[in-house]
């Protein structure tokens, strides 16, 4: 409302400490107001900009109350985490040791922007090359499981949904819910899986064709590709697979 009203002295600027910015606007005013209005124009601008920023980033941009209280949190949490990581002991016998966890992973950040602007096969690149550096990192892991999932590897894509969840996993359900993992879930290997805390039991074979595997014949196309529409059906009929995931999938499936 400062802005809007009082944008021409530069009131929105005094409110939120800005005074030179504040003083700027004053002198414009005085400067341009036979002529034309620029610092209304800007005020008016200033005000639409801040109706439409989220209130998250004003709080971070202005608020330093916010800031500090951001600050203190994030001091808290990273002493709440040491201290929990001092009491708690990993058992070597059981726990998967980790690699030192580092902070700033270029291939990481390179590999989620390439994810979200779909160039898969690029971030499946750059999350192979994040994992050299961070070979446990859970996020990498469960990121390629979705990349794969998209690609319709279903070998790579559960082994690394096995390794993310070997690895510290907490939030199972993000398997069960996550969009990009629906190929996963349709296969008839997902259930064994499930069951047994999202792992292959010793003596199963990971998800691959044995028939293929050992020479044996494949079955006709029409039987695989019915197999696959039941189950796709079965799926959306308990819930597991909402209706665009239903649709995309069958897409899929048909135009194999």
């Amino acid at each position: 409302m400062l802005a809007f009203v009082g944008g021409s002295f530069g009131l929105h600027k005094f409110y939120l400490r800005e005074t030179g910015a504040g003083i700027f606007y004053i002198f414009l005013t005085m400067m341009t107001s036979k002529v034309f209005p620029v610092s209304f124009l800007l005020g008016v601008i200033d005000g639409l900009r801040y109706l439409m920023m989220p209130p998250e980033e004003f709080d971070r941009k202005f608020n330093k109350r916010y800031q500090r209280r951001g600050r203190r949190r994030t001091t808290a949490s990273r002493r709440r985490r040491r201290d929990y990581t001092e009491f708690k002991k990993p058992n070597s016998r059981t726990t998967p040791r980790r690699a030192p966890r580092v902070r700033n992973n270029p291939f990481k950040k390179s590999g989620m922007k390439k994810y979200k602007e779909y160039e898969i096969e690029e971030a499946i690149s750059d999350f192979q090359k994040g994992l050299k550096i961070e070979p446990t990192d859970i996020a990498l892991h469960f990121n390629l499981a979705c990349a794969y999932s998209l690609m319709e590897d279903k070998e790579k894509a559960f082994k690394h949904l096995a390794l993310a969840v070997e690895y510290g996993l907490k939030d199972t359900s993000k398997i069960l819910s996550h969009d990009d993992l629906a190929y996963v879930r349709i296969q008839p290997e997902f259930e064994t899986f499930k069951n047994n805390g999202f792992q292959f039991p010793p003596d199963k074979e990971a998800p691959r064709d044995k028939q293929q595997k050992r020479g044996v014949g494949q079955k006709p196309m029409d039987d695989i590709l019915l197999a696959q529409l039941n189950r796709l059906m079965e799926l959306r009929k308990k819930g597991v697979l909402t209706e665009q995931e239903f649709t995309r999938e069958r897409k899929k499936i048909l135009m194999r």
